[in-house]
């Protein structure tokens, strides 16, 4: 038999049950298209992620406070308080790798305009800030590095904060009172939207760190300090400078670990891609669930087709086709419901990747590597699934074909 006899004769017995053939393929589209979402999904997410690392700001690096431990037990980040503002001017002096520099504290407090109040963070920072970070002012002006000297009560608002306070009017030149002090309004951050946890990152109040210590939280030591090499090659080169600045301002003997920890867009990226990559390959697992399931389905609809052709198969081998004719036979009839199931399932993975977009409003991304990899996996489910009872129906003795009621 040749190619195009094989394919003539499984699509007409595939046609004798249409509802049987159509529900099997329904299992194989389910799977597919489960494979493929789930994958769109993950990939969204690392897409997302990496976004919103880079929105860091370029080269950037966040040194913080490190874990102090007590009686063996780590209270936590940030637990030591040893960053100070010379420390801050030290990394700017003595770390020529070092662009650019931004002191860093926060408070959260309930803001009052008018008559109108919101619960919001105050976050203190540099006039390197916006440039590290990557941001901008929508209207308006940013603080300037006189107004950090002289700790004015000056501030920009995020989008979240201005349409809470001011929903009908520019804040621009208007006073909010954070804690009972009276800030002036300088301008209104562009838009950021939320992070890839979820945060709404223009619920902020952005001010000169000098005003939000001295005025704000009474706090003498700095949350962190965002700081930015002078390019992406230079990031190791200041991570170390500023170790080395640090270990040496905070006396902190040669086998003493670091009292800080220093973060690196690098790091981040690393490991939110470990955590996409387990995420999405979880998913895909999980979806391959169904296209298993698809797979027995095959095999249950063709042991039933060869239990219900034994008759045909012992008169095809009575004249004359061999028992390879008949195994490959059965074998295309189970690829040909895996194919049109792929086929079908991609279409429908397509489909509802961009309906989980839309509705769910979750980032999606499908890549030809997704699509091929349903598709060859779908295949290989028609075969090894379909192997058996191919293989049942080649090793019939045509006698007792013949015989079969």
């Amino acid at each position: 038999m040749n190619i195009q006899n094989i394919l003539r004769s499984a699509f007409r017995a595939l046609r004798r049950n249409k509802m049987r053939s159509f529900l099997t393929m329904l299992g194989i589209n389910i799977g597919v298209a489960a494979v493929i979402a789930m994958l769109a999904l993950g990939q969204g997410a690392q897409s997302s992620i990496e976004q919103q690392i880079n929105a860091l700001g370029t080269n950037a690096l966040m040194i913080l406070p490190a874990s102090q431990q007590v009686g063996g037990v780590r209270v936590g980040a940030g637990s030591i308080t040893t960053l100070t503002e010379d420390d801050a001017a030290a990394i700017v002096r003595e770390c020529p790798a070092v662009r650019l520099l931004s002191p860093g504290t926060r408070a959260m407090s309930q803001v009052i305009a008018g008559n109108l109040n919101w619960y919001t963070i105050t976050e203190g920072a540099g006039a390197d800030y916006m440039e590290i970070r990557k941001w901008g002012v929508e209207y308006g002006d940013f603080f300037t590095e006189q107004d950090v000297k002289g700790a004015t009560k000056v501030c920009v608002l995020g989008k979240t904060v201005v349409d809470n306070l001011f929903p009908d009017s520019s804040p621009v030149g208007r006073t909010v009172r954070i804690r009972n002090v009276p800030f002036r309004v300088l301008g209104v951050l562009i838009k950021k939207g939320q992070n890839a946890l979820g945060q709404d990152q223009d619920d902020i109040i952005i001010a000169p760190y000098t005003t939000v210590k001295r005025r704000l939280t009474w706090y003498p030591y700095l949350r962190m300090i965002v700081a930015s090499a002078g390019s992406e090659a230079e990031v190791p080169v200041a991570q170390k400078q500023i170790t080395d600045v640090l270990r040496m301002r905070h006396r902190t003997a040669p086998d003493d670990p670091n009292d800080f920890t220093i973060r690196t867009q690098a790091d981040l990226a690393a490991a939110a891609a470990s955590t996409t990559e387990i995420l999405t390959l979880l998913l895909a697992s999980i979806a391959s669930v169904s296209l298993v399931v698809g797979g027995i389905g095959i095999m249950n609809i063709m042991l039933v087709s060869v239990t219900e052709r034994t008759r045909e198969i012992g008169l095809r081998m009575a004249v004359g086709a061999r028992a390879n004719d008949i195994l490959v036979q059965f074998l295309v009839e189970a690829l040909v419901l895996s194919l049109i199931g792929g086929v079908v399932g991609i279409l429908l993975g397509v489909g509802g990747s961009s309906v989980i977009s839309r509705l769910a409003r979750w980032p999606t991304i499908i890549t030809a590597f997704s699509v091929m990899l349903s598709f060859t996996f779908s295949l290989a489910i028609g075969i090894f699934f379909g192997y058996y009872p191919a293989r049942k129906a080649a090793l019939l003795n045509p006698i007792d074909a013949l015989r079969f009621e």
